[in-house]
């Protein structure tokens, strides 16, 4: 096995290429070496049944892992608790689909504080995560895998730490290490091959070799404040980081096989591209 690459969503030159259906996004990641794609749902499940198979069956034709971004208004740690019901309900919908897609991997962001500490925060969300997967379960998604992502705030839920235990909840939860966002919420924290390599060896040392080995991942330069991320950039942009190519190297030496998924700010297929190459370069 090796790491895959691609984007999140699609790129400008995705439609500048003449296409307008999302359905095309397999064949055309196909062209450009690309062997992921994460399918948007950040504003609500909205994908029909119908759609979702075909973007499955057309993403097994051309060799391409689905993954899939659960609606951002899920708040795992909300102190009202019709807001956890619905965020179970919402990943609950984003597990169907991405089934439906011939995927696993559900991408959740934990949202905020709810007014509590962090550690009553961590251990709501907790909560919320474990009835999540009891949800799934119920309804035979056995081999959906939640990925609780790192988030770029500093006053959201999901620094590195938090995420570990939110994976410790089952044994099936992958990480979601976003990059950038740990550089946002660090002030700019991850800018060397030893910063990049702690990570690693945080979450090897958390979850074992298996689950660190083929961690989800997302990675762009963004723009912070002191309050954390402030927007995502594009791989031109020299000022904010995080610089891609030490980490690259790190996963190549070290055999993990992770899915990268780049959110760069319209040329995100472009600079998934240079993510594969600087993996690929011996």
């Amino acid at each position: 096995m090796i790491a895959r690459f691609g984007p999140a969503g699609n790129s400008e030159s995705f439609y500048a290429a003449g296409h307008k259906a999302t359905t095309e996004a397999p064949a055309w990641l196909q062209t450009l070496g690309l062997t992921a794609y994460e399918y948007q749902c950040g504003r609500g499940v909205r994908v029909s049944a119908d759609t979702a198979r075909t973007m499955g069956a057309l993403a097994a034709e051309y060799g391409v892992q689905m993954s899939l971004h659960a609606p951002y208004f899920i708040s795992l740690a909300s102190a009202e608790a019709e807001k956890r019901d619905n965020s179970i309900r919402y990943i609950l919908e984003s597990a169907r689909a991405v089934t439906a897609m011939g995927g696993e991997r559900i991408v959740v962001h934990p949202g905020g504080l709810g007014g509590l500490s962090r550690a009553d925060a961590t251990a709501l969300a907790a909560q919320t995560l474990f009835r999540a997967q009891q949800a799934l379960d119920e309804e035979g998604l056995f081999a959906v895998r939640i990925c609780p992502e790192t988030m770029g705030k500093i006053n959201q839920l999901g620094d590195l730490d938090e995420v570990l235990e939110f994976c410790k909840v089952d044994e099936r939860f992958l990480p979601c290490i976003d990059f950038g966002h740990l550089n946002s919420r660090t002030l700019g924290g991850l800018n060397s091959r030893e910063a990049f390599a702690a990570v690693l060896d945080r979450l090897h040392n958390a979850l074992g070799a298996q689950r660190a080995g083929a961690f989800h991942a997302h990675f762009s330069k963004i723009e912070y404040t002191k309050g954390g991320e402030k927007r995502h950039l594009t791989f031109e942009d020299t000022v904010y980081g995080p610089e891609p190519a030490p980490l690259m190297k790190l996963i190549r030496e070290r055999g993990l096989t992770p899915t990268f998924i780049c959110e760069s700010d319209g040329t995100q297929a472009e600079d998934a591209r240079m993510l594969m190459r600087l993996y690929e370069e011996e």
